[in-house]
């Protein structure tokens, strides 16, 4: 599988390209700005971008959907009880001081244990509420890999501080979502350095009483 992580965005958000190397089809996970770096990627490998997978409507991560749905012709998939928070876009641009982005409705919805499979590439969705009340995580086992979003980083996890957010929620996802994952999946933030759910497990402050 091409991986491919750009940051990206005034917020420095970790976006994924997913390509599978037989078909060239490909997923776009939080293309939260610099569209045109973006697709210069898309286009070196050749690959053809079939969704775009938002793990959660704050800004950072959403900005660039609706250019690169109008680019590729990929469906923009998040949550929808996120939906809230796409409804005060204005207000998310008014926090960083930049334009109003459109983001649209999302084309489908990122329910719990939705199967995301495009070409060779196969997760599911984890639905983790807590750093919004629709955030989710895409888990690729054959990669053991996960695309966590805002809610776990590095020795840290997401804040909880803006709408829609619950320290306990937040928790608990972590604890029945992502912890029973396997040692030695390689976990990507949605910003910042990976990092193993091992790691995580053993030394992340937020965790030890979990």
């Amino acid at each position: 599988m091409i991986h491919e992580i750009l940051a990206v965005g005034p917020l420095q958000c970790n976006c994924s390209i997913l390509g599978d190397e037989a078909t060239r089809e490909a997923i776009v996970v939080d293309p939260g700005g610099d569209i045109a770096r973006i697709m210069a990627l898309v286009q070196k490998h050749g690959l053809m971008v079939r969704q775009i997978l938002i793990t959660h409507a704050h800004i950072d991560h959403i900005a660039g959907a609706a250019s690169l749905r109008q680019l590729t012709g990929a469906p923009i998939l998040y949550h929808q009880h996120d939906l809230a928070l796409v409804n005060i876009m204005d207000q998310q641009a008014g926090w960083l001081g930049i334009p109003t982005p459109d983001v649209p409705a999302p084309d489908d919805t990122l329910d719990e244990g939705k199967l995301i499979a495009v070409g060779g590439i196969s997760g599911s969705i984890l639905h983790t509420p807590g750093h919004t009340e629709g955030s989710v995580c895409l888990y690729l086992p054959s990669q053991s890999l996960l695309l966590a979003g805002d809610t776990l980083f590095a020795g840290s996890i997401g804040r909880t501080d803006l709408p829609g957010g619950d320290l306990r929620t937040l928790l608990t996802s972590i604890r029945e979502r992502l912890l029973p994952l396997p040692d030695d999946t390689t976990v990507l933030p949605g910003h910042g350095p990976g990092t193993t759910i091992a790691d995580e497990r053993e030394s992340n402050p937020f965790l030890q009483n979990l």
